[in-house]
């Protein structure tokens, strides 16, 4: 059985960190979440109700909006330094939300509740103006390119930053001759390219997804590799993220898609060439048809964000600015993971321990010895994902590597070895030693899988003869239940995310107002990065 090499420039670095004059370098890095969840009637069918007006507006509002449903609610925290803020943070704004969704719940899980087909998902709406139609105008083009049950997926997203005070230790450490924001985004593209190749652990440890509801597949033809668990329910003996496996977000219409990831300047040239391209399948759809806006127009993806990566470089853009045009303009500011399913058994779909041992694994991806990648190769290691996702729990299975096969166990085992002195860096003043804490827990689930939480979801199926939906909902009413009855509220923030609600409604309103394009111009323009 092959092995991967030693990784000397890692240790170096680690080390050159371990000795530095400031002992936490790696500490106080800026850490955000971002969490779907479809909002459900009491019978656990997708709700056909639009976006509560006492959460605010979808369009203006920094911290509630939804994503590509009507029913899809998405919530964004802050950044925050310290990860128990972050969970805390979550924690009152979903007790917000419960407070003014009558009887809808949040569906606990990233696979879909019960669903009557593409008609029964209502596509999002955020008002009159041309920004807000152009939002829903993109998401009418998603579901004719790819069909609205796959919007109607959710997950978790984890955005980070590292902390400022680590740039100039790690330029000394690796002697680079890169100064500025040169070194920061050199780094964070060293990140982008370890996570494609190490990045199928997260979906081992922490997919949650192994089973969807029959009804996801409704007037299709179920895909070869699912099998059935009662009437209800489709399942993959071995998956830990159906989420991110091919039946889901990896899907056949990007599957020769290429973005590189060697540098700022070529992964904007990748997706720029990606949003201008013409495709022969989409302009048989058309664009503007009878009056009738379908799409935002006919290219391989209408605008940046349709190209679904497991990880994607980040800086805040100004009011109508691409993502593209706000990188090369400011670079790098932090990265967005995608991967995270829903964490079904945490109520507010992540916890703790998994933001502290994400942390973590950012740091081994940035610090690890990251070597450019051909579109060969990246293709070959996003496959191990596809892989990990769909068979992640075979017993004996092994990954690709550039050394030859590996067995999973063998190389996740030698992943979070590596982490260890990361851990030790990130508890450094810290006498309870939280982020070894958490590496320690992950370390169990690769003595016994049956403690990896896709495993534990079949065996609840399982053990109490539930349909995948049935669960689904059940655990929805438990999460629900601990907001309105046991979590203690925090008045002042409650009352805050009141203001914020009323703000965002009267900012909606005033962006209404203030609109003078014709809504084709404002498109046009857009589509030209001549807006901002």
């Amino acid at each position: 059985m092959a092995r991967t090499r030693l990784d000397r420039p890692f240790e170096r670095r680690l080390s050159g960190l371990v000795n530095a004059r400031e002992p936490g370098v790696l500490i106080g890095g800026l850490k955000g979440v971002e969490r779907e969840a479809l909002r459900v009637r009491p019978d656990g069918r997708i709700a056909q109700t639009g976006h509560p007006a006492a959460l605010g507006s979808a369009l203006t509002h920094p911290y509630i909006t939804t994503d590509y449903s009507e029913a899809l609610i998405e919530l964004v925290t802050p950044p925050f330094p310290h990860s128990w803020e972050l969970q805390q943070y979550l924690c009152d704004i979903h007790q917000f939300v419960y407070s003014e969704l009558g009887e809808e719940l949040l569906w606990a899980t990233s696979m879909p509740c019960v669903l009557g087909g593409d008609a029964e998902i209502p596509i999002a709406r955020y008002g009159s103006s041309n920004i807000g139609r152009m939002k829903h105008v993109y998401r009418v083009g998603l579901g004719h390119r790819y069909g609205r049950m796959m919007q109607a997926i959710s997950g978790v997203h984890f955005n980070y930053s590292f902390p400022a005070q680590l740039w100039p230790v790690l330029e000394a450490v690796t002697q680079s001759k890169l100064r500025g924001q040169a070194l920061v985004d050199d780094a964070y593209f060293a990140l982008l390219r370890n996570y494609r190749r190490y990045g199928w652990l997260i979906l081992y440890l922490f997919g949650v997804s192994p089973a969807v509801c029959r009804s996801f597949f409704a007037g299709r033809e179920v895909p070869a590799g699912l099998e059935s668990l009662g009437k209800g329910t489709l399942y993959a003996p071995h998956a830990t993220s159906l989420r991110m496996s091919d039946l889901g977000y990896r899907n056949k219409n990007q599957a020769g898609v290429h973005v590189s990831v060697n540098s700022l300047e070529e992964y904007v040239r990748d997706l720029s060439r990606l949003i201008s391209t013409p495709h022969p399948e989409y302009q048989a759809i058309g664009v503007e048809v009878d009056g009738e806006w379908k799409q935002l127009n006919a290219n391989l993806l209408q605008i940046e964000n349709e190209y679904y990566s497991f990880i994607r470089p980040k800086r805040v853009a100004f009011s109508g600015e691409r993502p593209t045009k706000a990188l090369l303009r400011g670079g790098v500011q932090y990265v967005e993971m995608r991967s995270l399913d829903v964490g079904a058994y945490d109520p507010v779909g992540v916890n703790h321990r998994k933001l502290l041992f994400l942390e973590a694994f950012a740091a081994l991806c940035l610090l690890r010895e990251s070597p450019p990648l051909s579109p060969e190769l990246s293709a070959k290691y996003e496959a191990n994902h596809v892989t990990v996702a769909s068979r992640g729990r075979e017993p004996g299975l092994e990954l690709w590597t550039e050394q030859g096969p590996l067995g999973l166990a063998d190389w996740a085992t030698e992943v979070l070895d590596q982490m260890q002195g990361i851990c030790e860096l990130l508890d450094t003043g810290e006498a309870s030693k939280p982020y070894a804490a958490a590496l320690s827990f992950q370390r169990q689930k690769l003595l016994d899988p049956a403690e990896l939480p896709s495993a534990r979801l079949m065996d609840d199926m399982k053990r109490q003869g539930m349909a995948f939906s049935e669960l689904g909902l059940w655990m929805s009413e438990m999460h629900r239940d601990y907001f309105r009855e046991l979590y203690p509220p925090n008045p002042a923030r409650l009352a805050l995310f009141r203001e914020e609600a009323a703000a965002s409604l009267e900012e909606q309103r005033a962006v209404e107002a203030r609109d003078a394009l014709p809504f084709a111009q404002f498109v046009a323009r857009y589509n030209e990065g001549s807006l901002a």
